[in-house]
C-alpha cells in the first residue's frame, strides 16, 4: 500500500472511531426507558389545553383584537418584553402597546417599544410620553384613554 493510501485508510478509521465514540456519547444521554406518563382525560376539558395557558391567553383577547393581532402574538411579545424588563408589569405592557397604536400614526416615533424602552429605564408611560414630544397633558391624556380602551377591550373579550 502506498503512503498516501495508508494515510487515507488511518483517516477513515479514525473518523469511524470518532463517529462511533460521538454516537456513544450521545445515545448514553438518552434514558434507556423512558417513563410513560398516563393522563386521564379531564371532563368537559379537551386534552392538551393547559388552562393556566388559556387564562393568561384570555387576558390579551380584547386588546389583540383591538390592535389587530392574535393573543398569542401578544402574549409572545409580553413574555419577550419581560425578558427584557423584569420589572414590566402586564397593565404597563398593555398600556405601552394601546398608547402606540393610538400614537404612532401622528408621532412615527411614539411606538411600543420606545415606550417599552421608557419604562425599562425608569420612567412612566407620561414622562415617556412627554421626552417622545408630547406635552405633558397630552401625555396624560393619551395615557388615561388607553387604560380606558384596555379596559373596555378586556370587558368585550371576557
Amino acid at each position: 500500500m502506498t503512503s498516501t493510501a495508508a494515510r487515507l485508510a488511518t483517516s477513515v478509521a479514525l473518523a469511524s472511531g470518532l463517529a462511533l465514540v460521538t454516537a456513544s456519547g450521545v445515545a448514553a444521554q438518552k434514558p434507556a426507558h423512558p417513563h410513560a406518563v398516563a393522563h386521564a382525560p379531564t371532563a368537559g376539558k379537551p386534552s392538551g389545553v393547559d388552562p393556566d395557558r388559556a387564562k393568561n391567553l384570555s387576558r390579551f383577547r380584547g386588546v389583540a383584537q383591538k390592535l389587530g393581532t392574535t393573543p398569542e402574538a401578544l402574549e409572545a411579545a409580553y413574555v419577550a418584553a419581560r425578558k427584557d424588563n423584569p420589572n414590566l408589569t402586564h397593565g404597563q405592557f398593555i398600556a405601552a402597546n394601546v398608547v402606540a397604536h393610538n400614537l404612532s400614526a401622528k408621532n412615527p416615533n411614539i411606538t411600543a417599544q420606545a415606550i417599552l424602552d421608557g419604562l425599562k429605564s425608569g420612567k412612566s408611560i407620561g414622562q415617556t410620553l412627554h421626552g417622545l414630544g408630547l406635552s405633558a397633558k397630552d401625555a396624560r391624556d393619551a395615557e388615561q384613554a388607553a387604560t380606558h380602551e384596555a379596559d373596555e377591550a378586556e370587558k368585550t373579550a371576557g
